[in-house]
């Protein structure tokens, strides 16, 4: 008999009867431990920006008073140490609060799964910067790759089934195109693409620019500099063709970036009520503009046969 029951303390719980290997993997992977700040390094080559700015300090003021609410994630290194995975502005905001310990959920990833995990989370925050949307995605797009998935890291004109670009475009409301659009900001040099996240560069200008060669990115910079003006998707096409031909110098740079772009001539505005009266009613709205020129333009001959007569 004692026998017996020695051998029922040995039999699997109800509770484990009816949970699946999975499940306690996933509970124990999902299980929030306080890990030392000092032990968790950030993830190399991390593309998106810890900025210390008001939103900092507001999340430092937030964990100082209700700590932090949404545990961070990382994975364990071979070396026993943790690489963050989500979580870099809560990890700065705990040090800047003064405390040594960041909650987290430790996962089982490998490099490529961690990245791809890294960029997700990350994209969905309400503000990116171009330079952190370029960089994750080529990190994204690479990690796949090195999974076995199709990624052509060119425009290739043809789409296919397995073409990763398009689905992770999908993925974040972008076209298979702006992807690979977003990517080629990764080869602007640091100056112009500071000036793309400030905005003082349009986004496919940008793109167009980022086609020349390193130093000639530098000239223009230099250029940008000196004469306080940036190039219009025109005009960086235009350099973008003069290189190609190995036609672009100091001299080029600075006689396109000086022609004059078409949002930078002056435009003359009228409200509707102010002129409707001098319209025909029957003239189509499109011959407007036409029509208003010639009487202008008939106006200004009887201004000057009216100023010869005062001779």
């Amino acid at each position: 008999m004692a026998k017996s029951n020695a051998l029922n303390l040995n039999l699997p719980s109800v509770d484990d009867l009816f949970s699946t290997e999975e499940n306690r993997a996933e509970e124990k992977l999902q299980k929030v431990r306080d890990l030392p700040l000092a032990e968790i390094d950030d993830f190399p080559d991390h593309p998106f920006k810890v900025l210390e700015d008001d939103a900092m300090l507001e999340m430092v003021d937030s964990v100082k008073k209700f700590g932090v609410l949404t545990p961070a994630v990382a994975r364990q290194k071979e070396d026993g140490r943790y690489e963050l995975i989500s979580g870099h502005r809560r990890k700065r905001a705990c040090e800047l609060a003064g405390l040594e310990t960041l909650p987290t959920v430790v996962r089982q990833m490998s490099r490529d799964e961690a990245i791809i995990f890294m960029v997700d989370s990350n994209l969905q925050r309400e503000r990116i910067l171009p330079s952190e949307k370029a960089f994750s995605l080529k990190m994204r797009l690479e990690a796949m790759k090195r999974q076995g998935q199709r990624t052509d890291l060119t425009l290739s004109p043809l789409a296919t089934k397995l073409d990763t670009a398009a689905v992770l475009g999908q993925k974040n409301g972008e076209s298979r195109d702006q992807v690979f659009r977003y990517i080629r900001l990764t080869e602007l040099i640091p100056d112009i693409l500071d000036m793309v996240d400030e905005g003082k560069i349009a986004f496919r200008p940008a793109v167009e620019i980022s086609y020349l060669p390193k130093e000639q990115q530098q000239s223009l910079f230099d250029t940008m500099e000196c004469e306080d003006c940036t190039p219009s998707l025109a005009q960086a096409i235009k350099m973008k063709e003069f290189s190609k031909n190995d036609k672009l110098n100091d001299e080029v740079i600075l006689s396109i970036l000086s022609e004059e772009k078409p949002n930078q001539r002056e435009k003359y505005t009228f409200k509707a009520e102010r002129i409707k009266q001098y319209i025909p009613k029957n003239l189509p709205p499109s011959q407007t503009e036409d029509y208003v020129i010639k009487a202008l333009e008939h106006y200004q001959r009887f201004r000057e046969r009216q100023k010869a007569q005062e001779r």
